[in-house]
């Protein structure tokens, strides 16, 4: 189940005034013009605002994401219209052929088994045109950025039109190897009504990443740094391999 910040509408109506400030965006936009990708799959592509900046440009694009009132926004949105929406994960995906896959805001990481990861890579491989590319990013766990999940580094308060003065903040409950449990908090002032959502995340080493990605199908073309969150975050770019070259990647893995 998505967490409560994507699924509830009252709480999905906060998240872009929230996070009005995504640099990131541009950077990943910036990837897709370098490698020429015109059909691009938007994983976990929460309330559109990537979806429809790259349709804006003339990108074919479609956003994937389980939470349907996140969808609800996307398709709200400027250019919404010319986004194809699907409600679901990257194991369920229609049939598709893109040139690139994209996961940005750490997606990656609320994957928490193994089997759930290797499921959405699966998917993610199929939906891939022949060469395609597959770009994701997720924190460095030596980095340890839960550390500054706490109310007195997150508290933010925001007064938001058309709902009020909101004050949030993130709480850690529960780090548990590479499991990191937080919750954040958020106060509407205008009813002092007060709704939280849970989330747990996976931190993964840049090794068992590119373990699993050899295993299900991908190869690892480099692993960049984010030029907006410098040293905190990889940056993986992959591209999908023919079949009969996974059996290889997985033998050069093995030495």
């Amino acid at each position: 189940m998505p967490d409560a910040l994507f699924a509830v509408p009252r709480l999905v109506g906060l998240y872009d005034p929230l996070e009005a400030e995504r640099p990131d965006l541009e950077v990943y936009a910036a990837m897709i013009e370098e490698f020429g990708a015109r059909r691009v799959l938007d994983v976990g592509c929460g309330t559109g605002t990537f979806a429809c900046l790259l349709a804006s440009r003339g990108i074919e694009v479609v956003g994937v994401d389980p939470a349907g009132a996140s969808l609800e926004v996307a398709r709200k949105k400027s250019g919404a219209e010319r986004v194809r929406w699907v409600e679901g994960d990257a194991t369920s995906l229609p049939e598709m052929q893109v040139d690139l896959a994209v996961m940005t805001g750490n997606v990656a990481q609320v994957f928490v088994t193994d089997e759930d990861w290797a499921a959405t890579l699966g998917g993610v491989r199929r939906a891939l045109a022949p060469g395609g590319r597959f770009v994701f990013e997720t924190r460095d766990p030596e980095r340890k950025a839960w550390l500054g999940w706490n109310r007195e580094q997150t508290y933010n308060e925001a007064d938001i039109p058309g709902v009020g003065v909101v004050r949030n903040w993130s709480d850690l409950l529960d780090v548990s190897g590479p499991l990191v449990t937080f919750r954040g908090t958020y106060v509407f002032e205008s009813d002092g009504a007060t709704l939280t959502s849970d989330s747990t995340l996976r931190f993964r080493t840049r090794e068992e990443l590119e373990q699993s990605l050899a295993a299900d199908g991908f190869a690892v073309d480099e692993v960049r740094d984010a030029p907006d969150r410098p040293g905190l975050e990889f940056v993986f770019v992959t591209s999908a391999l023919e079949v009969g070259e996974v059996g290889v990647q997985g033998v050069q893995e093995a030495q």
